[in-house]
């Protein structure tokens, strides 16, 4: 999975449209292989992003949960110790 696609369920507040587009865009991105498509391929691409996003925010409305929400803050928290720890930056 890419790394750039960051969890959106369970969250609180929920999951943003934008936020959605963000990660449907980077996934389309990764199976093409490329950041931007050349003209030719620039339809199916926004398409395939498209696509992406309506079942990605499908999925994240019907998903349930017992869990309490998690916090943002607290979990940009945890990622950020996560990498200090793994790259040994201050």
């Amino acid at each position: 999975m890419c790394r750039n696609i960051k969890t959106l369920f369970n969250f609180d507040p929920p999951a943003t449209d934008d936020e959605i587009m963000a990660a449907s865009l980077q996934f389309v991105r990764k199976l093409s292989g490329s950041t931007k498509p050349s003209q030719v391929n620039e339809e199916p691409f926004n398409q395939a992003v498209q696509e992406v996003f309506v079942a990605a925010r499908r999925l994240i409305d019907s998903l349930e949960t017992k869990a309490a929400p998690k916090n943002r803050d607290v979990e940009a928290e945890k990622a950020k110790e996560r990498s200090r720890k793994r790259f040994g930056t201050a």
